[in-house]
């Protein structure tokens, strides 16, 4: 690889050759190959809205370049007002809050990870809540139980709920008005936060619906089969709230939101924390600028290899490439507001509207992860093609660890995955061809 890498910025006698010839005996087309790094630097992102992506992010991780990062899921719960609740002569059997468990993501997962749920003291309201945000809940919590996870990710998990807990809320449940709708019972029970055990360097997802819920199981004087009685977490409002202290580390430096960090040899990534690499693109106006008369044939965005991630953790599945100004915010588009992004090749790129080309946004690109070799490949064939045709305009690009989606749920806030990666192994590889 080392003999194919060429600095753009190298001498050459005729401007549009600039390259390692790979076919010198074809005499219509001469095929040259060029890669270059593009500068990058890490951003926190503002306005990271982390509202009812259905996934409670529960973790507890330390990081020597991201420092502790710890994330507590916060949702109210719910029940069907039409369902039959316990009459003033049921007796408690036992109560059971289940959590279902649809990944986890840590280090040493044969050894157990500790979870607690507590209730909330204010009430969750209809508004957008952001990865900063955070409501009070009591300290002691009402169910706590350790996990060995091993070789299961997902599962659901049974925790015994404290005695006294369990008692007043069924005798609220028997006796009194709290139940009568899902106002008055939110007034008494406003919700939970579930917290993982610091230390542990572990993250799970934890799913909101009917399998993530507090149940009641009682019987009458006589009866051979206990009833129960649910209290779920479907239909229900969920946020995540982050912490994070990168006292120490080279993240340190980034203080401000939606401003470009330089931290060392190594840039990061890191989903729920909302910390995403932001990319200098323009070497590539360097680099086309000393071209004429070719066509590229492959052009890719390299990322690693990344640094090596620890067993029982996965990096960021994939990344998109959102075009940003000089202040990190995402470019849209005039005509309807939709984010633009790098476009997937064999896509168009533009598109008329109202008879106004305008670069499209629904082909999005993505680079995705070669396990064995820990490099992210993202394909930028066709967009460098237009940006050489002139029908787009270079932007800088920032690489955002999720998939562009039309839903509400959004992989880089429904998890804490990171990557990191050197400096020097972010770059543009190409291949090219000029016409004689």
């Amino acid at each position: 690889m080392a003999l194919l890498s060429l600095i753009v910025t190298s001498s050459c006698s005729d401007p549009s050759s600039v390259g390692l010839e790979l076919d010198p005996g074809n005499n219509q087309v001469g095929v040259f190959f060029v890669n270059f790094e593009l500068p990058a630097e890490v951003v926190l992102l503002d306005s990271f809205n982390t509202t009812n992506q259905d996934i409670l992010v529960v973790g507890n991780e330390e990081d020597s370049y991201f420092g502790k990062t710890t994330s507590t899921g916060y949702t109210r719960m719910h029940f069907s007002t039409s369902a039959t609740k316990p009459e003033s002569t049921a007796i408690l059997d036992s109560v059971m809050f289940d959590l279902s468990f649809v990944s986890i993501n840590g280090q040493n997962l044969d050894e157990a990870k500790t979870y607690s749920i507590h209730q909330l003291t204010e009430q969750i309201q209809d508004t957008v809540y952001y990865n900063f945000d955070k409501i009070p809940f009591e300290e002691t919590p009402f169910a706590s139980t350790e996990i060995t996870f091993g070789e299961v990710k997902d599962t659901i998990n049974t925790f015994h709920v404290e005695e006294e807990f369990g008692l007043d809320l069924f005798d609220k449940l028997k006796r009194s008005s709290v139940f009568d709708n899902i106002f008055t019972f939110r007034e008494y029970f406003p919700g939970i936060a579930v917290q993982a055990k610091e230390g542990d360097n572990s993250t799970a997802g934890i799913e909101t619906g009917a399998d993530t819920k507090l149940s009641f199981f009682y019987h009458y004087e006589g009866d051979t089969v206990a009833t129960s009685f649910e209290i779920t977490t479907s239909s229900s409002r969920n946020f995540n709230g982050i912490e994070s202290d990168r006292t120490g580390t080279p993240t340190e430096v980034v203080q401000e939101l939606n401003k470009s960090y330089e931290t060392g040899s190594l840039v990061g990534m890191k989903a729920g924390l909302g910390m995403a690499i932001r990319l200098d693109t323009s070497p590539l106006d360097a680099f086309l600028d000393t071209l004429s008369g070719v066509v590229f044939k492959q052009a890719n965005l390299l990322v690693g290899e990344i640094e090596e991630v620890p067993e029982g953790q996965n990096s960021t599945p994939a990344f998109v490439a959102y075009f940003v100004d000089a202040n990190n915010k995402i470019l849209r588009r005039a005509s309807d507001g939709g984010r633009l992004t790098v476009q997937r090749d064999g896509q168009p790129q533009t598109e008329l509207v109202d008879d106004v080309e305008e670069p499209t946004y629904l082909g999005y690109a993505t680079g995705t992860l070669d396990s064995e070799t820990g490099i992210y490949t993202m394909g930028v064939t066709s967009h460098i093609n237009a940006l050489f045709r002139n029908e787009l305009t270079r932007k800088d690009w920032m690489l955002y660890g999720g998939y562009v989606s039309t839903v509400s749920s959004d992989e880089f806030k429904r998890s804490l995955r990171q990557l990191k990666v050197g400096t020097d192994k972010i770059e543009i590889q190409a291949i090219y061809s000029k016409i004689q």
